[in-house]
């Protein structure tokens, strides 16, 4: 159930002084007929009082039940049975409490239909006025569940983006050392401990949404030594990071760039490569350029970016809602991927 407006502290301000006003006006008038002060204090007091009890109560009856739409004659109807109902009880206990003359018994019956009418009016707003709160108060709690329904699929989807990347990448590693146990002993052990430590920090990378930049490299430079081992002499890299200390990226962002990287450098070519890793900000926008040699005869890096750069775009749209945050071109012999990353601080 939605908190009645009456819980909130503002809109109860507000109510409390605009009844007031309304109750002395209400004595004003009786006085201004000629009652003494007494009567004209008893009569408003009671009536308003009981009336204030009635848009109360039917403010809160609103809370548990809100009518379906094409149905507010039952409000209507509900306020016209508690107008009769004030006006019947506010009647008999007027009568009861104050000293009653025959001109102020005429008077009030006289005024039945003003005050039925005046009950109505103020009971019918009343209720309109609590059915647009919790009507609206039922569509913020529907867009909030919506909203955090949304962000576990999001932490859901960008969790599986992440851990569709590991078996990837330690398929290709074990093959390697699989090849290298027979002709290299020595190199397999060595990319097994590697592949250990890089699987040892990749696992401390799980909680964490986001790393700084000085890590991230750190972390690739480790899965770069790796495909030295794999690729040999063939394999170089040069990283060139200008950006702050402070600047940070999505955890695991850069692998599956540099992969590619690797992949049209190498698969399709036989001489060695050499790829270029260069980072900046630039107005609060992280830059970082990932370079690398391909065949244009042999490979079309523009045609077919694969699972990673569409693993890498897929993640950027889920975090920041924009999909120019990715770019690729190629020139000269050059593939060049360039990824934006905004700064959250």
């Amino acid at each position: 159930m939605s908190p009645s407006p009456f819980k909130t502290k503002k809109f109860l301000l507000v109510f409390t002084g605009c009844w007031i006003l309304w109750a002395a006006m209400h004595m004003i008038v009786l006085k201004g007929f000629g009652f003494s002060t007494l009567t004209a204090f008893t009569d408003s007091l009671v009536s308003n009082i009981l009336l204030a009890g009635s848009v109360m109560l039917i403010s809160n009856l609103f809370g548990y039940y809100l009518p379906a739409k094409q149905r507010y004659i039952y409000v209507l109807s509900l306020c016209l049975l508690m107008s009769a109902i004030w006006l019947f009880i506010s009647r008999s206990l007027v009568m009861l409490v104050s000293p009653v003359t025959t001109d102020y018994q005429s008077f009030f019956s006289a005024s039945i239909p003003v005050r039925m009418m005046i009950g109505f009016l103020v009971t019918g707003c009343m209720a309109l006025l609590s059915v647009l709160w919790y009507t609206v108060q039922d569509q913020r709690e529907n867009e909030k569940r919506k909203t955090d329904a949304e962000k576990l699929a999001r932490e859901a989807e960008l969790f599986k983006l992440r851990q569709q990347l590991h078996p990837h990448f330690l398929f290709n590693s074990l093959n390697s050392v699989n090849a290298l146990i027979g002709s290299d002993p020595g190199q397999a052990r060595n990319m097994i401990q590697q592949l250990s430590d890089f699987l040892r920090g990749t696992l401390k990378k799980e909680d964490n949404q986001w790393v700084s930049l000085d890590e991230e490299l750190q972390h690739l430079k480790l899965y770069l030594d790796i495909e030295k081992v794999r690729f040999g002499h063939r394999l170089d890299s040069v990283i060139n990071n200008e950006a702050p200390a402070i600047s940070q990226l999505p955890a695991m962002l850069l692998q599956p760039i540099v992969e590619n990287a690797i992949k049209f450098g190498l698969y399709d070519t036989t001489g060695d490569i050499l790829i270029h890793i260069n980072a900046a900000v630039e107005n609060n926008m992280l830059r970082i350029i990932v370079q690398n040699p391909y065949d244009a005869e042999t490979s079309s890096p523009g045609k077919g970016t694969g699972f990673g750069l569409k693993s890498v775009q897929r993640r950027l749209y889920l975090l920041f809602g924009r999909n120019d945050l990715l770019q690729t071109k190629s020139s000269d012999g050059i593939f060049i991927t360039t990824i934006l990353i905004p700064q959250l601080v």
